[in-house]
């Protein structure tokens, strides 16, 4: 295994990625349209979702992060106060806020290529392009579409240590061979 961030993938998620997914969760994840990156130890660390749930209820959050220790380190960043620092830094650093807005319009375009969805329609996710709200948004938005595209995704990124350097953060399901 390496230390280096694997690419990003899309692939239709299998059973076995769904089964995955919701360990690492500790629940059943919804609307799930694809895997969207897949950490170093081969499982999802981020998923790609419908923008409308299979209830009807609009969903702007294109790009999930999954897995439980990438998600806790971020966690611990935010609490750090991470998310106020960048937001003080947007208003300081125009060439920094129009890369935001870039990554915001980049989020709008993927999400929309999906399905339209009029209720989030200039919505995107985790406080774009005016804040910064949510720092597991931008980190999973960074993992599925690759360096230089989310600003805070990539910064944060660069500061964490490989989070499947320990091997899986669950034990995968095993797929019954077809018979």
């Amino acid at each position: 295994m390496t230390d280096a961030i694997p690419p990003p993938v899309y692939q239709p998620a299998t059973p076995a990625d769904e089964e995955v997914v919701a360990a690492q969760l500790g629940r059943r994840p919804r609307a799930t349209r694809a895997v969207a990156h897949r950490c170093g130890c081969g499982l999802p660390d981020v998923v790609e979702t419908a923008p409308r749930l299979a209830d009807g209820t609009p969903f702007p959050t294109l790009y999930y992060l999954t897995c439980p220790r990438l998600t806790s380190m971020v966690s611990r960043m935010e609490s750090e106060g991470r998310m106020a620092e960048m937001t003080r830094r947007l208003a300081e650093d125009p060439e920094l806020a129009a890369r935001y807005t870039a990554a915001h319009q980049d989020y709008l375009r993927r999400r929309e290529a999906i399905a339209h969805v009029p209720e989030i329609a200039g919505v995107s996710a985790g406080g774009m392009p005016r804040r910064v709200k949510c720092l597991h948004v931008h980190v999973a938005h960074a993992l599925a579409v690759g360096p230089g595209v989310n600003p805070f995704g990539d910064e944060v990124l660069a500061t964490v240590p490989p989070w499947w350097l320990e091997g899986p953060c669950v034990t995968p399901v095993e797929e019954e061979p077809d018979q």
